[in-house]
């Protein structure tokens, strides 16, 4: 997912979008590799399980078995599908020819008369240091995990057909970046060469142009969904494919992505991006009355970007005007005017754990109308596990561990990493002053291939990646040819908001939509 790793108390994000950036400015190549990234580059590949098992060669990749295919079907609205499962590794190589890593993936193809036309999508989450198994059990995989009767205990997690499963209009490559999920580095230090932002999105776009060639896909219309970071992934692996694998893709959707690192890493006196916040918060607050509506956002948003925006930008106010502002900023998010008043109007690191205070209930960032009992109430400050990322979809791992071992066949004693969080720490953001962004990647892809289409898909009540914030960039890019190529699409939830099986289903009947939509442009 993008999973900003957010440490509660502070302003960085938790475990599934981006830590690290501290040290962008500075970042340090893996030693012995030229800074240009070209040694880090998976040069060759092989589809890794065909082989057989990797018994023969020493360290942790002789726990990986061959590959697994077998055969399913699932009842879906439209009927009886038929398709072919596959879950197992391609090989990297570097330039001297040596396996540096082996990469995880699990593969959908639907039965058909011509499947080189059939759309494929390859999908990965974010981080970074997440594996695919949000995703595949979350939304596009023909099964999908669920939380108990009531949605949110991780204890009961099952498996049941995905009635809405992609599979119905799109073939599915979900792939695990080195060191999440089973894809693991050669040697022990191994990694290091592929965490960072150009090694990974080199490293994903050889493993999909090797699963294009291994399987026959060229011709096929190419897609990528990615979540969190992975939507960020998303747009550099795009131009990775097309500049150094000659691949187009066909359009990205991203869901709940990170766009511009400004956002994540802008502090706690960053006017705008307060701002951009605000509506998320006024979203939630509507749920928890039952009130909202597209009419009372519209206002919270233009508050935000008006009133808002220019009372945080400018002198702190003083006097009746700032009682008036704080008590309009209190009534907007729920929060007491007390604590608005000492924010100042800032006020992300004290909602999850001022909102619900007084009942000793703390506030998740990846949703904030979700709360759990605080564990540390006396804390002045939040600290401690978030309730949905620590808890509830941690059960995701042990879910796909069960789920590849019994119904998919690949059977191994290592160990699934969920969420590698060593990863983030270690990420290797680049050598620019500038935060990270994929603005210019979004330029370029819609100018240079007329046909993208970009589909950006947002919670409402997410506070890791606003919804703001994603319609703040779509608004910014510039005009281009072709109707409805870009679009920003919003669903009852937070940041993985598909946990809602209605917006999960309202979600995959946008992407269907979007895969059968034909760009029309206009003639010069």
């Amino acid at each position: 997912m993008i999973y900003a790793l957010r440490l509660f108390g502070s302003r960085l994000l938790i475990t599934l979008l981006l830590i690290g950036l501290a040290a962008a400015g500075n970042a340090q190549e893996h030693p012995g590799r030229p800074s240009g990234g070209s040694e880090r580059r998976a040069e060759q590949g092989q589809h890794g399980g065909t082989a057989g098992p990797n018994q023969g060669e020493p360290g942790v990749l002789s726990l990986l078995p061959a590959d697994s295919v077998t055969q399913h079907s699932i009842t879906t609205p439209a009927g009886k599908l038929d398709y072919t499962a596959t879950a197992g590794t391609f090989s990297l190589f570097d330039q001297s020819g040596e396996r540096s890593a082996a990469v995880f993936y699990t593969a959908y193809v639907a039965k058909s008369e011509n499947p080189a036309n059939r759309p494929v999508t390859f999908v990965f989450n974010g981080g970074p240091g997440a594996a695919s198994a949000f995703l595949n059990l979350g939304v596009v995989g023909p099964r999908v995990a669920e939380f108990g009767p009531n949605g949110n205990d991780g204890s009961k997690v099952r498996l049941i057909d995905n009635p809405d499963t992609w599979l119905a209009f799109t073939d599915l490559v979900l792939i695990d970046p080195v060191g999440t999920g089973w894809s693991r580095a050669a040697k022990r230090d191994g990694g290091e060469a592929f965490w960072g932002v150009e090694a990974d999105a080199e490293s994903m776009a050889k493993v999909i142009a090797l699963y294009v060639a291994k399987n026959s896909r060229v011709s096929s219309p190419k897609f990528i969904l990615g979540e969190s970071y992975g939507g960020f992934r998303a747009a550099k692996v795009a131009r990775a494919l097309q500049s150094e694998q000659g691949i187009s893709v066909g359009g990205i959707l991203m869901l709940s992505p990170m766009l511009d690192g400004a956002f994540q890493f802008g502090g706690e006196r960053f006017a705008l991006g307060a701002a951009l916040l605000l509506p998320s918060l006024a979203a939630a607050e509507l749920e928890r009355k039952g009130k909202f509506s597209q009419q009372a956002l519209a206002e919270a948003e233009h508050f935000a970007l008006t009133d808002y925006l220019t009372a945080l930008a400018g002198p702190p106010l003083q006097g009746d005007a700032a009682q008036k502002f704080y008590a309009r900023v209190a009534a907007i998010t729920g929060l007491p005017q007390d604590v608005v008043a000492r924010q100042r109007g800032f006020i992300d690191d004290a909602y999850v754990k001022d909102l619900r205070r007084g009942e000793q209930k703390i506030v998740s960032h990846y949703d904030a109308t979700f709360a759990t009992d605080d564990p540390n109430p006396e804390s002045a400050a939040a600290r401690g596990p978030d309730p949905i990322l620590d808890a509830l979809v941690r059960s995701y791992g042990s879910a796909f561990v069960a789920y590849a071992r019994d119904e998919l066949g690949f059977k191994t004693e290592m160990t699934y990493n969920l969420l590698a969080g060593d990863i983030s720490g270690k990420w290797k953001w680049g050598s620019s002053r500038r935060q990270p962004s994929v603005e210019q990647d979004l330029r370029d892809l819609l100018a240079l291939t007329p046909s993208f289409r970009l589909m950006i898909a947002n919670g409402y009540s997410d506070m890791v990646t606003p919804f703001g914030v994603s319609r703040y960039v779509l608004d910014h890019l510039p005009a281009v040819d072709g109707e409805g190529r870009t679009e920003l699409k919003l669903y009852r939830g937070g940041h993985m908001f598909y946990l809602d099986p209605a917006s999960r289903k309202a979600f995959t009947a946008d992407a269907r939509t979007m895969y059968a939509s034909p760009i029309t442009t206009q003639p010069d």
